[in-house]
């Protein structure tokens, strides 16, 4: 994977808000998976209709959104509803070849894997903090699986969501600009379903090797950078890897306590 094409490739989960004023992907995600207070279906689960479906799940949205001060836009109002619809359906993991393993202590230090070619749909966000650009990266995604793209059908969530992040030249902080990234599933990797948003773009990524640890908990600036060294500290020659570029991969239910998350670092071609 050459580093001035990496761009686009592979991205994932935001986490807690790292400054005020952002709504991250952990609300959005969690709103979707946790029903609203006035729920959108009678004690016999049958629907009281799609419009006050969508009103009531969008206001819940844009309730927590103002909490953050970041509005929810009124055309969330379908993917909204076709995310909560589908909220129980199982979703799709990524595959992947483990090719080895280092542990100590029966603790799992990393891995190194193996990612075969594929099609993922991604878009680049340069916001004035990281969480908005993973809010709006996420929200332009979400309306492309839920319906809004040229097969009009649901697309299914794929799992790790991705988030590429670059690193400044002193690796000290990560830049602003930020990719969000989503696999396509297994049986739309042939002929992806194209985007209506012109900003998204379906790219075909060639066979990566990762390093990877998981981690738990929160994932923003703070954790990220201090993941990034600590797996750097790890691996016996990091210089194979690429040294400003890297990958947020996150698995958990974003409601959860104890989320699963992973850092990846892209070995150099």
């Amino acid at each position: 994977m050459q580093q001035e094409a990496v761009s686009c490739r592979m991205s994932g989960a935001a986490g807690e808000p790292g400054a005020p004023g952002a709504i991250t992907l952990e609300d959005l995600d969690s709103m979707a998976e946790e029903p609203s207070p006035d729920s959108a279906y009678d004690s016999t689960g049958c629907s009281q209709g799609d419009d006050a479906e969508q009103e009531r799940l969008l206001s819940y949205w844009q309730s927590v959104g103002r909490g953050h001060q970041v509005d929810v836009p009124g055309d969330m109002a379908e993917p909204i509803q076709q995310l909560t619809r589908n909220q129980h359906q199982e979703r799709e993991s990524i595959p992947f070849t483990l090719i080895h393993r280092k542990e100590k202590f029966g603790e799992v230090l990393y891995e190194k894997r193996q990612y075969g070619k594929a099609k993922w749909a991604c878009i680049k966000m340069q916001e004035e903090q990281y969480e908005q650009s993973i809010c709006l990266g996420f929200m332009k995604l979400m309306k492309y699986i839920c319906e809004q793209n040229s097969s009009g059908l649901y697309l299914g969530m794929t799992i790790p969501i991705v988030t590429l992040v670059h690193t400044n030249e002193s690796h000290s902080e990560l830049t602003r600009s930020v990719t969000v990234a989503y696999y396509l599933p297994e049986l739309l990797q042939e002929q992806p379903p194209q985007p209506y948003d012109s900003d998204i773009i379906i790219e075909e990524w060639p066979p990566t090797v990762v390093y990877t640890r998981s981690f738990r908990g929160v994932t923003n600036e703070d954790s990220i950078m201090r993941e990034i060294n600590f797996l750097a500290e790890l691996l016996e020659s990091p210089e194979l890897c690429l040294q400003n570029i890297f990958i947020v991969a996150g698995y958990t239910n974003p409601a959860a306590a104890n989320r699963h998350n992973e850092i990846w670092f892209l070995q150099r071609p």
